[in-house]
């Protein structure tokens, strides 16, 4: 199933993010590989999530969104996910938008803590909805 497929490349991407996630924002802020390749990772995990999230809308015969945060909304709005869930992933949404793009300066601080703090807890609930929800 495509949605498994798409949870366990998740979990992959998170456990390698994992691997070299520095423990301090010194740490991140004074290597340059490591914050790029930290960057590319957040990137990649809510790519996917996004993902994840169209192809349970489409599974389950929900609206399609006009946008990829949009996605989150409408997960919400059917019960997969809290409303707080789907703000914390649609600003997550936001910060990989920034990142890639490069919209203004990136705060490596705010980077860090949204890598360090709220990525993995929020992507870790996410997955735990959808999985339910195919139950």
């Amino acid at each position: 199933m495509r949605i498994t497929d798409k949870i366990e490349e998740i979990q992959e991407y998170l456990a390698e993010l994992e691997e070299f996630m520095p423990d301090t924002f010194e740490g991140y802020r004074h290597d340059s590989k490591t914050k790029a390749a930290c960057e590319r990772y957040f990137e990649k995990i809510i790519e996917a999530a996004v993902d994840l999230a169209y192809l349970v809308i489409k599974n389950n015969g929900f609206k399609i969104p006009d946008d990829d945060k949009g996605a989150f909304d409408i997960l919400a709005k059917e019960g997969i996910i809290t409303e707080i869930l789907a703000a914390r992933l649609k600003d997550a949404k936001g910060m990989r938008n920034i990142i890639s793009h490069e919209y203004g300066t990136v705060e490596d601080e705010i980077v860090f803590e949204s890598i360090t703090q709220d990525l993995s807890k929020d992507v870790h609930e996410f997955l735990k909805a959808v999985k339910d929800a195919l139950k």
